[in-house]
């Protein structure tokens, strides 16, 4: 496996210069995509690379149930600095795993509640609470808003607001905002693809919006006025009108002229170099992951007897 095995492990270092082009450049639905695609395969390679990292560190400890020949010297070969590395990935794999875990039984649990909560209200897709906090998210099938903001808002801006929230559902955001959180607990050098995700995610939906209404100016002041009253929401796997991303970004956008939407962007562009980056990046890392991952088991098969 040489050095390979240890690349997708650190070629999510490339997401930060990525994810600033992207957010910036891109259609924020391109980007959304875009973005969010190469979280989950850095993200899968790195895993990859790091379980068969502990592949080899747990055949050479004592009492391991794995077969005598994974811990010959040539399987050891395969990977540089075996003892640090393979132990240490042991530690790393294992907090991979409860992290995610906790992010998904989170997301499982507020969306479990929530439905809950939910049951007995009439509206089969938006839930009008009766609550003095005012906030507004969208769950994957209903979206939820308060009286207390819809009290705040102006009739023009409750549109805005619903389309907003309803470009959310259609898009089905939630699912990119989850894949993009488990990402990140699988990488910490992806944190930088889940912060963008989650504005590109809201600049979808606020795009959308304004399509819907026929007015960025009234999205802009529906969005500066709910982050005013709200208080967010409550998972991060969720997606919410004011509740994530920068504000002032996102409305300073919507007073500018609406993005273009490049099927190909040209490669010597701040687009094109996103798109090209991160293609190039994620090419990298599969291919460095299903090359370490088909030697190390042509080296086991070889070592362990028949």
């Amino acid at each position: 496996m040489g050095v390979f095995v240890f690349l997708p492990l650190v070629l999510p270092l490339t997401a930060w210069p990525v994810a600033r082009l992207a957010e910036g450049r891109l259609h924020p639905r391109a980007a959304t995509r875009l973005l969010t695609a190469m979280a989950v395969v850095m993200a899968g390679c790195s895993t990859l690379c790091l379980a068969l990292l502990m592949v080899v560190g747990t055949a050479q400890l004592p009492g391991n149930p794995l077969p005598d020949g994974w811990s010959d010297p040539e399987v050891r070969a395969s990977v540089p600095h075996d003892e640090i590395a393979g132990r240490a990935a042991i530690p790393a794999l294992v907090a991979v795993a409860v992290l995610g875990g906790r992010t998904l039984h989170r997301h499982r649990r507020v969306t479990r509640q929530a439905r809950r909560a939910l049951a007995g209200l009439p509206g089969r897709t938006v839930a009008v609470l009766p609550d003095r906090t005012p906030y507004a998210y969208a769950l994957p099938d209903r979206i939820v808003v308060t009286t207390a903001l819809l009290d705040g808002l102006a009739p023009g801006e409750r549109r805005a607001l619903f389309a907003h929230e309803r470009a959310h559902l259609a898009a089905r955001h939630h699912r990119h905002l989850l894949a993009v959180h488990l990402a990140a607990r699988a990488n910490p050098f992806l944190r930088p693809l889940r912060t963008a995700v989650v504005y590109t995610a809201e600049r979808w939906a606020d795009e959308e919006a304004a399509r819907s209404v026929a007015d960025r100016r009234t999205v802009a002041r529906a969005i500066g006025r709910a982050a005013l009253l709200s208080t967010g929401t409550p998972a991060p796997t969720l997606a919410a009108l004011a509740g994530t991303g920068p504000v002032p970004r996102r409305v300073a956008a919507l007073l500018g002229p609406a993005p273009v939407a490049h099927s190909r962007p040209a490669t010597f562009t701040a687009a094109g170099l996103a798109v090209w980056g991160a293609a190039a990046g994620t090419l990298v890392s599969a291919m460095s992951s299903a090359n370490s991952a088909v030697t190390l088991f042509l080296v086991l098969h070889a070592s362990t007897p028949l």
